[in-house]
């Protein structure tokens, strides 16, 4: 990036190796209070081409909480292009962006993820090749630290590979398991976000969901809104004035009965919990969900053994552009759900043989 500082203002340092007029010789005195850093017009650089507004603010600011990042966004400090953004919003090479005089803590040494992380995370790579990474990622792993959770897949994979630059392609909740792109090289990035961008790949779920799905093979578009919460939390809702274009698409898989089905969800956009929140909008809501689901579905599932929500990224793929190469990567349905299923079967057909 290009940077280009904005003039030092009364009681903001100047730069580095300079001091203000009567103040104390280093060394002496209490500790100073972390420096306030100057407004920065920084240019996005083509390396950076595709990445999010947060994570480049994060990199410019490593000291600032990212709680913190998020509200700066919000409130309208960083600006890109002389224009308010939001921090999900993708840059372009040459963008302008507004960097505010925030005081800066020294950002402390990294801390190594945990060695079974590591272990754990490594033992999921489905497949590598000299542009990507791609695993089988478990339920209760977060992609990435933040909001509580201080290590993720992604650091996990950093650490067991330090001489590169990985990066996520796309996210998965916390407990969603399977697909999971990541990037070896910035031009596979920038790449691969393209191709999510004009609906290049292909991306399938697995879901069990509530009750009887009698709509068949449908299409959901309805528009969904983001709410960030102070803390990070996001909420999504549908929104059909102000939200974002989002379509999913719904298979049914196998009926269980009244009280459940097995749905294929198939990506059109990529909305956060797009899934989750279209289908608890058509009525049936999945299974284990604690945000959008149903509290006594949800209990009614425990008791058959599900600890976690029922979604899992079975299948992605796509070309490259360059070569034309198709790649496509699927991932089993997890023991756990697996089994989950099989005694919802095994009750159905005891209740429909009783029936009988």
């Amino acid at each position: 990036m290009n940077e280009r500082h904005g003039v030092s203002r009364p009681g903001i340092p100047g730069p580095a190796g300079s001091a203000p007029a009567g103040s104390a010789p280093a060394g002496s005195g209490p500790a100073e209070a972390p420096a306030r850093s100057n407004v920065r017009q920084v240019e996005v650089s083509p390396e950076e081409q595709g990445q999010r507004l947060d994570k480049v603010l994060g990199r410019l600011l490593p000291g600032v909480p990212r709680s913190r990042l998020f509200r700066l966004i919000r409130r309208g400090e960083v600006r890109v292009n002389g224009r308010r953004a939001g921090p999900e919003q993708r840059l372009t090479a040459g963008d302008r962006v507004r960097v505010p005089p925030v005081r800066e803590a020294a950002p402390e040494a990294p801390r190594a993820a945990p060695p079974p992380l590591v272990r754990s995370v490594q033992a999921c790579v489905l497949h590598t090749d000299e542009r990507l990474l791609v695993l089988d990622k478990p339920a209760g792993i977060a992609v990435h630290g933040g909001s509580g959770v201080s290590f993720g897949i992604i650091e996990a994979l950093r650490a067991a590979r330090p001489d590169e630059e990985l990066e996520l392609v796309h996210r998965l909740d916390r407990d969603t398991s399977g697909i999971l792109l990541v990037a070896r090289r910035r031009s596979a990035l920038r790449t691969l976000h393209a191709l999510l961008r004009e609906g290049q790949v292909a991306k399938s779920y697995l879901a069990l969901v509530r009750g009887d799905w009698q709509l068949g093979h449908c299409r959901i578009d309805v528009p969904l809104r983001t709410d960030v919460r102070v803390s990070g939390e996001r909420t999504v809702k549908v929104d059909r004035r102000a939200g974002k274009p989002s379509l999913t698409e719904f298979r049914l898989v196998e009926q269980l009965g009244r009280r459940a089905s097995l749905l294929e969800a198939t990506l059109h956009t990529g909305r956060t919990h797009q899934i989750r929140v279209h289908a608890a909008h058509c009525g049936h809501p999945l299974a284990g969900d604690v945000k959008y689901g149903d509290e006594a579905f949800n209990t009614e599932l425990a008791q058959l053994g599900l600890t976690r929500m029922f979604l899992h990224a079975h299948s992605c793929s796509f070309t490259w552009p360059d070569t034309g190469v198709e790649q496509s990567f699927s991932a089993p349905l997890p023991s756990e759900l697996r089994a989950v299923l099989e005694r919802l079967g095994a009750a159905h057909h005891r209740g429909s043989g009783t029936r009988r």
